[in-house]
């Protein structure tokens, strides 16, 4: 979220309100095993804290600082647990793309961590799991077939519908460079869907939009918005 501190609450329902119909969230492993809501490893980056994540119980983790860093207006921010989010997200029916992060050898329980809080509050069928790590995504499948998950990646594979098959992924998300109306057309042949993050560039955007790709994380929403809602141009008469 661009005007808001990354991964709280706050930056959560501000997306909602400028329309955004999904919010991408980042999760890590407390150290009591408890999902929380943060994009690094580290806390110092952004928390009152330094140190490492899965270094903290939950309940410390979530009475830092989480807002300061981006302005002090947003001091009273926290770190969320998933249960917070989720628990939001389902009142005010917004769909949640969760990140699984962090090293494999310290998070290794963090897909079923992951799935039990989504089960939990009933949203299977209202989230994406999405990772790097791959055998996380295909993980999370096993465990729970009715959640859509995704596989990210900033590269051009040699055969991207083989690499979501092998990860047992429903959506291919490369990063915007390597997005091109071919690929986007041999996912959706495939039966993928095809996602991307990009920056808030309108022109960026707009050729983005054009290689019909399913959906695009950015972190200006209302611009994205704007784009999406916007009549196609009418043809000229000759």
């Amino acid at each position: 979220m661009g005007v808001r501190p990354e991964n709280t609450l706050v930056a959560f329902e501000h997306a909602r309100i400028l329309g955004a119909e999904w919010i991408e969230l980042d999760v890590h492993l407390a150290k009591d095993g408890v999902p929380v809501v943060i994009h690094d490893a580290s806390l110092a980056r952004t928390t009152n804290h330094r140190g490492k994540v899965h270094g903290l119980r939950s309940s410390a983790l979530t009475k830092l600082d989480a807002g300061s860093w981006f302005d002090p207006a947003f001091s009273n921010e926290r770190v969320p647990r998933l249960d917070d989010v989720l628990a939001w997200a389902k009142a005010h029916g917004t769909k949640v793309e969760i990140e699984l992060k962090g090293e494999p050898l310290v998070h290794e329980a963090l897909p079923e961590a992951v799935l039990t809080v989504i089960a939990r509050h009933e949203m299977a069928e209202d989230v994406l799991v999405i990772s790097f790590d791959h055998v996380a995504t295909k993980r999370s499948k096993e465990l729970e077939k009715a959640v859509k998950t995704g596989v990210l990646y900033v590269a051009r594979p040699v055969d991207e519908v083989a690499l979501a098959k092998k990860a047992l992924a429903d959506v291919l998300i490369p990063h915007a460079a390597f997005v091109t109306a071919e690929s986007v057309r041999a996912a959706h042949e495939a039966g993928l869907a095809m996602a991307t993050w990009a920056p808030s560039d309108p022109s960026f955007l707009r050729a983005l939009l054009a290689t019909d790709v399913d959906a695009v994380t950015v972190d200006h929403p209302d611009m994205l918005r704007k784009l999406v809602d916007r009549p196609a141009p009418k043809p000229r008469r000759p």
